[in-house]
C-alpha cells in the first residue's frame, strides 16, 4: 500500500514543525511542509504526484485564490483544502474548505478523499495491535 501523501503549507514557527503536519502523520498519511506560499508552488513542482495540498486561507504573500490558480497551473486536478476562519476572505477555488482548526475535521475529510488508503492503515494498525497483544 502506497500512503496519500499531502502537502501542507503552515506558518513557520519557532518550535520547528507543523501542527499540521503531526495530526496528518497521526492518522499515517505522509506530508510535505511548506513554509509560505512560494516554498509551496516550489514543492508542488518538485513533487507534483501529491494527493492533495491543505493550507491556510491566510498565508501571508498572496490572496488564497492565486494560491490556488498558481497550484492548479502545476497540477490542474489536485484536491486543495483550505482551513479558512471568519476574518479570512472567502476562498471560492477551493475544492474543500474547512471553517475550523479542528483536527478532527481535517482527518474526517481527508479520510473521506482516500477511502481505501484509511481501510488498509486501519487494518494494518488491527494486525499490529493483534500481534502485539497475542505475543
Amino acid at each position: 500500500m502506497i500512503r496519500p501523501c499531502f502537502l501542507v503549507v503552515d506558518r513557520e514557527t519557532s518550535t520547528g514543525i507543523s501542527t499540521r503536519k503531526l495530526i496528518i502523520e497521526t492518522a499515517k498519511f505522509n506530508v510535505i511542509t511548506a513554509y509560505s506560499n512560494d516554498e509551496a508552488i516550489e514543492t508542488l513542482q518538485r513533487f507534483p504526484n501529491l494527493d492533495g495540498v491543505v493550507t491556510d486561507a491566510g498565508m501571508p504573500g498572496m490572496p488564497c485564490d492565486q494560491i490556488i490558480r498558481a497550484f492548479k497551473a502545476v497540477r490542474a486536478g489536485i484536491p486543495v483544502i483550505v482551513i479558512c476562519t471568519p476574518r479570512d476572505a472567502p476562498c471560492r477555488l477551493a475544492d474543500h474548505t474547512l471553517d475550523s482548526f479542528d483536527p478532527r475535521q481535517l482527518l474526517a475529510l481527508l479520510e473521506t478523499l482516500h477511502p481505501q488508503a484509511t481501510k488498509s492503515i486501519e487494518k494494518r494498525n488491527e494486525d499490529l495491535e493483534n500481534e502485539f497483544f497475542n505475543s
